[in-house]
């Protein structure tokens, strides 16, 4: 006979699980939307090449509770005045969000969704630019609170700007 058990947080009672009715995040899929790779400065030798990380993040309510989420990558390494290489990436998740409350949508779409497709994305980063003859590129991990909250500030001011009469 199986045994039925229960999962404890806190010795209180069952943890949330996704029918609860508690906030849930439900990752749908994973898929490269656009990938780009220029490699002009292969056979040359790499020595502490400067590189340029653009974080870029969109999503976008689709049917049925359903949002895309894009994290776009763009990284240039280049040595002196010459380009080594230039990758861009445009990583999408579909996510499905139930139980969130509306003005927590965009944190979550924002901050914690980007945090599930970043090491998945990080990974074909390396893979690319290895497989293009260069040392592996690993990029650091991404605060993605830090990237929503400048965002944000960045967005305030304008929006109480005065209008021009």
């Amino acid at each position: 006979m199986a045994e039925a058990t229960t999962n404890k947080t806190d010795g209180n009672g069952p943890a949330p699980g996704p029918g609860d009715g508690g906030p849930a995040l439900q990752v749908l899929a994973q898929y490269v939307k656009d990938l780009s790779f220029e490699n002009p400065g292969i056979g040359q030798a790499v020595q502490q090449p400067r590189i340029d990380l653009n974080v870029d993040l969109q999503a976008r309510r689709a049917d049925g509770g359903q949002f895309e989420v894009i994290l776009k990558l763009r990284v240039t390494a280049a040595q002196e005045t010459n380009t080594l290489f230039l990758l861009e990436l445009a990583y999408a998740g579909a996510f499905m969000l139930r139980g969130v409350p509306e003005e927590s949508i965009q944190p979550v779409l924002l901050i914690e969704c980007p945090r599930l497709l970043f090491p998945f994305a990080r990974r074909i980063v390396a893979d690319i630019v290895r497989d293009g003859g260069m040392p592996p590129l690993m990029i650091e991990p991404i605060d993605f609170a830090a990237l929503y909250r400048s965002k944000m500030l960045e967005a305030s001011p304008k929006a109480q700007a005065p209008q021009p009469t």
